[in-house]
């Protein structure tokens, strides 16, 4: 009789023990058990696209039955992020987010994005805005630029209506008092293949996105709306140096939806800070001239909530706000 109640105790502790973790516990306990997927917002090809095939060839070796990235466009980015915000929290669907997440919705384009409908996981890399130009246009300067489009009509590319490079665009114009017609495209390297046909005057993208270009001799790039010179291309000017006060750019991170198991988001979060410390990682974001950035759960949650108010403020002042 004393045996058997001695392993009655035990199993009644084991018992309460697995009860009092819980589902979220036993979630993450078996996660992943199936393929998960990195919502891309944005075209195949860009930066976006990119940095995020990147990371989830980095993340495989967690991922037994396979991470993939899916391509879901449209919108500046709002059509894969509400897709992303409404999948089931189960960690299957991970959604990479811009600073669109905050922008849109300020500028009445953003659909029903909410930023605070999801759980931040990590920030991997940060970029700014490069104007840039084809190799043969009249245009050597970002005065050249500015002065040209006091008296003519400059088609300047972006990535999308209220995206980030088209609020760079726009801030550039409220900097030195000229406009520009913003033509929009479904993600940068779309709006960049058209400035290879000479169908625009230029473009406001990431460096990153127009670099390989312009080392080819197809594209240059006039200036960067960066506080300092790229480090790895010092002959770019800052629009700052040239007398004009703006700096914006972007960011990539990576979010899951609400209600997603705690056991779930710490496995993806480790996932993340692991993968950007890879050799494979790292030597790709140094040769698409990507800037390696991370930012954990917190910081990346706090800067939600602090670019959310920068931006309602900026987008109002220019006139974006719907």
């Amino acid at each position: 009789m004393k045996k058997m109640f001695v392993v009655c105790m035990v199993l009644a502790v084991v018992a309460g023990t697995l009860f009092a973790g819980g589902a979220t516990e036993t979630a993450g306990a078996t996660y992943p058990n199936g393929p998960a997927t990195i919502i891309c917002p944005y075209s195949a090809g860009g930066g976006s696209d990119s940095v995020s095939r990147a990371l989830a060839a980095a993340m495989k070796v967690d991922f037994p039955a396979g991470i993939a990235v899916e391509n879901r466009t449209g919108g500046a980015g709002s059509v894969g992020m509400s897709y992303g915000m409404h999948s089931k929290p189960n960690g299957q669907i991970i959604t990479m987010v811009a600073p669109e997440l905050v922008m849109l919705p300020h500028t009445g384009t953003g659909g029903d994005i909410d930023y605070k409908k999801f759980i931040p996981l990590a920030i991997v890399n940060s970029g700014y805005a490069a104007i840039t130009v084809s190799a043969d246009s009249p245009y050597k300067t970002l005065e050249d630029l500015l002065v040209a489009a006091k008296t003519k009509d400059l088609q300047f590319g972006n990535s999308g209506i209220g995206s980030i490079w088209h609020l760079a665009g726009a801030g550039l114009e409220q900097a030195a008092g000229v406009e520009f017609t913003h033509v929009p495209f479904d993600g940068s390297s779309a709006a960049i293949t058209s400035l290879l046909g000479n169908h625009l005057d230029g473009v406001s993208v990431s460096y990153a996105e127009v670099a390989s270009q312009v080392e080819a001799g197809a594209l240059r790039t006039l200036a960067v709306l960066a506080p300092n010179r790229l480090s790895d291309y010092p002959d770019v000017p800052t629009a700052g140096e040239l007398g004009y006060d703006v700096v914006i750019g972007t960011w990539r991170g990576y979010c899951v939806p609400v209600g997603t198991p705690q056991a779930t988001v710490d496995f993806l979060t480790a996932s993340i800070m692991k993968a950007v410390k890879t050799d494979t990682f790292i030597k790709f974001m140094k040769n698409t001239n990507n800037d390696i950035e991370v930012i954990g759960t917190a910081a990346f949650a706090e800067k939600l909530q602090r670019e959310d108010e920068f931006y309602a403020k900026l987008i109002e002042k220019i006139g974006l706000a719907q």
